[in-house]
């Protein structure tokens, strides 16, 4: 029996948790799936699925199993997709989902490239600043920006790890004085970004030292480049990813304050349904961003020592 047809029909059923749902998805019939992964346990010599007449389960072998085959799968689809690249022109619709800031700094000069490389495809953004689920949403790719990617129904692509940072402008600082320890926070006034995770406190790391403070904003908000535009007009001090307030700092615009202690660090992921048949224009796309990212070393730019 083929073991492609084989592995195929066993990671459906896996996704599925159904001989129905896995038959009905693969255009076959139930017992011709049931025939596949029968042969499957048979050559293996290993039940990998239970089956009750109202219940399907994978066992802890078709577990650990099914991550190899899906593995396998996206593997060979990747080999084939990235020869038909060569001679299928990519088209639709790709819907993306990212915070503004992400995409106004980040997306657009990638979008604008890549619609001019790809005249074929157009591309629907999905601006939120809370995390949309990627499935639910139908977006073919969202960019988060987290500690921790929780989601685990997710395929995931590191883009760069992002240092959070203080920064002021130097008025302010000539006015109220630059911090010389977190403790002196409590006398300033600070710009909150109320989406970030334990926003009503900072936490600090320096050498084996930290510290978790409670504060309290002069302005909270849940927008980046609106507390950027209030740390600009000189009105307090701001804790943002890099990334927003890199070109200002750059610029002279905004000064980091405190920076011998770390913040939290935070990861920048491209995350997308799955890996497997996954369509060109996305394929294409995510390849577009991480060659952004590594032709501008931004990992390297933002961690730089200081």
């Amino acid at each position: 029996m083929d073991r492609f047809s084989e592995l195929t029909a066993f990671v459906r059923v896996a996704d599925e948790r159904s001989l129905t749902r896995a038959a009905d998805t693969l255009g076959m019939s139930v017992s011709g799936v049931s025939r596949h992964l029968s042969g499957l346990e048979n050559r293996l010599g290993v039940r990998l699925v239970q089956r009750t007449t109202r219940h399907l389960s994978l066992t802890p072998e078709g577990e650990r199993f099914a991550e190899h085959a899906r593995d396998i799968l996206a593997t060979l689809s990747q080999a084939e997709e990235s020869i038909s690249l060569v001679s299928v022109e990519p088209r639709g619709v790709l819907r993306v989902g990212a915070s503004l800031s992400f995409a106004q700094i980040h997306l657009m000069p990638v979008i604008r490239a890549f619609t001019r490389r790809y005249p074929q495809v157009d591309v629907d953004l999905q601006i939120s600043n809370r995390y949309l689920d990627v499935i639910d949403s139908d977006l073919d790719l969202a960019i988060r920006i987290r500690r921790v990617e929780m989601d685990s129904s997710v395929t995931i692509r590191k883009l760069a790890e992002i240092p959070r940072v203080l920064a002021a402008s130097p008025d302010y600082l000539k006015t109220h004085g630059t911090p010389q320890s977190p403790a002196d926070l409590a006398a300033h006034d600070l710009l909150l970004y109320t989406l970030s995770d334990d926003w009503e406190h900072l936490s600090f790391t320096r050498g084996s030292e930290t510290l978790r403070l409670p504060v309290k904003g002069r302005i909270t908000a849940n927008d980046g480049r609106l507390l950027r535009r209030a740390a600009l007009d000189g009105i307090g001090i701001l804790s943002q990813p890099i990334y927003v307030i890199d070109a200002d700092l750059d610029a002279g615009r905004l000064v980091r304050v405190l920076p011998d202690w770390d913040l939290p660090r935070l990861t920048t992921n491209v995350v997308f349904p799955s890996r497997v048949h996954l369509p060109a224009r996305t394929r294409l796309f995510i390849d577009a961003l991480v060659e952004h990212f590594r032709a501008h070393a931004f990992d390297g730019r933002w961690n730089a020592p200081v």
